[in-house]
């Protein structure tokens, strides 16, 4: 949809326009209620009497004054009698151009609300006193303070609302941005659309995102097709080894530490692979968990391995199926090499207030982990040394923060009370459906 030629192309231009326009209807409301209020008409003609009155009562022979003044209410004061006027808006203002107009620009006005209520007028250009005018009550207290209250309560709310609207159109471009950052942060390809009717700034902001991620992804393509032809020029003379190996005595003790050793070479390659090819190319697809974890579990079973499983009943999830595999293989691993028997795996849906999630726990009996390494175990390269050996490449923790974190989740470490330790890995339920309706919204 192109947007109309009057229409801001700039932020600040925007901004600036849906300011004034929030204050002008502000103020358009206030005219109207100023404009319908009956009372202030009515103070206008009020004061027009007043003025008429008193030129009447200037015109007139000095000898018929007196019986004007009786007549309308009238009285002639000094000066010093004349008390300090009050503020009554918009009423003062009302009386006094009024007066001025009718009767000199040099004419003072005093106004009083106490009992009684009264003018004070003096207008030089018609006489020298100073000459009192009864009010009653309704200029001034005979205001419908409640209607007055409704009228500028409804202009608050709707010039709020008005205003609500706007801020809500200015911070729409910025929530969309920070939503496909945060989709862009969880390993999802996002592409931000400049339309035509996007702020020159943000249109800007979303060409410099795109090319971001543009360039993060074709490094991060570089870095795997780098290391798939490093992993496979590594693998051709391992491969002579291994063979040339095999050839020789295998009750030599050095052979076999060889082999050994090639096999571990083979193993690092893979976790290379496994964490540059972290899955997020891999397709959602509706998976049972329960079925993938005892499908995972039962190879290693089978080899004698007596892992306990404790699963519980959840609903049908979307899942990239063979990343949450190899999460659960590098976890049964690592339970394995370190942790001894006593392994157990446990999956059950947490009602949480805020959204329920999938927590899968693997547990084992093992020497646990230095507090301290708890956190910093999951970056790359990074061993738990000190507390669970030193064999691997150090990546099987970060593949699995990094699979969890692809399906919205999160992944801690935990050490048990009697020894071991507990890794536990949490999965929104709700992550997947939510991350959809975003892409669907751009």
């Amino acid at each position: 949809m192109k947007a109309p030629l009057f229409y801001p192309q700039s932020f600040f231009a925007r901004t600036l326009w849906m300011v004034l326009l929030a204050v002008l209807f502000s103020k358009a409301l206030t005219l109207i209620y100023l404009m319908l209020n009956e009372d202030v008409l009515v103070d206008r003609q009020y004061s027009h009497g007043a003025a008429l009155t008193l030129r009447a009562y200037w015109a007139s022979p000095a000898s018929e004054r007196a019986a004007i003044a009786r007549a309308a209410g009238l009285q002639v004061v000094q000066e010093y009698e004349v008390p300090l006027g009050e503020q009554h808006w918009p009423y003062s203002d009302i009386f006094t151009e009024q007066m001025r107009a009718e009767l000199g620009e040099d004419t003072r006005v005093r106004i009083r609300a106490q009992s009684p209520p009264s003018l004070w007028v003096s207008a030089p250009s018609l006489g020298p006193d100073w000459i009192r005018v009864p009010l009653y009550p309704h200029p001034l207290r005979g205001q419908r303070v409640w209607n007055l209250v409704a009228w500028f309560l409804g202009i608050g709310l709707l010039s709020t609302a008005a205003a609500w609207i706007f801020v809500r159109q200015l911070s729409a471009p910025l929530k969309r941005l920070v939503i496909a950052a945060r989709l862009f942060g969880q390993g999802r390809r996002v592409r931000l659309p400049v339309d035509i009717d996007t702020a020159s700034e943000m249109a800007e902001v979303y060409r410099a995102f795109n090319q971001m991620t543009d360039d993060v992804e074709q490094a991060g393509r570089e870095r795997e097709l780098m290391l798939a032809g490093v992993s496979h020029d590594l693998r051709t003379p391992l491969t002579r080894l291994r063979l040339s190996l095999e050839l020789l005595d295998h009750d030599n003790e050095l052979t076999a530490d060889m082999i050994r050793d090639i096999e571990d070479m083979d193993a690092i390659l893979d976790q290379f692979l496994a964490f540059i090819r972290d899955g997020r190319d891999e397709p959602m697809e509706i998976c049972d968990l329960n079925e993938l974890i005892s499908s995972v579990v039962a190879p290693y079973n089978q080899q004698g391995h007596d892992i306990r499983v404790c699963l519980e009943a959840m609903p049908l999830l979307p899942l990239r199926r063979v990343s949450i595999k190899r999460m659960l293989v590098n976890l049964l691993e690592n339970a394995l090499r370190y942790g001894g028997k006593g392994i157990e795996i446990a999956a059950s849906v947490v009602p949480d207030e805020q959204a329920p999630y999938v927590a899968i726990s693997v547990l084992d009996r093992g020497a646990g982990i230095d507090p301290d390494d708890l956190q910093r175990i999951f970056n790359p390269f990074i061993r738990g040394d000190q507390a669970r050996g030193g064999q691997g490449a150090g990546l099987g923790l970060a593949i699995v923060k990094r699979i969890a974190a692809q399906h919205g989740g999160s992944v801690e470490l935990h050490n048990r009370a009697g020894g071991g330790l507990e890794a536990s890995v949490c999965l929104p339920i709700t992550a997947h459906e939510a991350l959809t309706e975003q892409r669907s919204a751009k």
